[in-house]
């Protein structure tokens, strides 16, 4: 699974880690994430699950983070 560690270097991560996690959806894309597209592709791009879920970028960068880390 692809995920850029320098993203997590940078100030502003902490920002759209909190951001991201208090959007609506973020508990349920982050669990059909999990539970449908990692076992199709595990090795799917933040950019591509965006445009899969409809999402940003940017919570696809956190959903990603957040099942790598499991």
């Amino acid at each position: 699974m692809y995920m850029a560690e320098e993203y997590k270097e940078n100030p502003l991560w902490l920002i759209l880690l909190e951001t991201a996690q208090t959007l609506p959806m973020y508990k349920a894309h982050l669990n059909y994430t999990k539970d449908t597209i990692i076992l199709e592709n595990s090795k799917i791009t933040p950019e591509e699950l965006s445009q899969r879920l409809d999402i940003t970028l940017g919570e696809a960068l956190i959903i990603l983070s957040e099942i790598n880390q499991d």
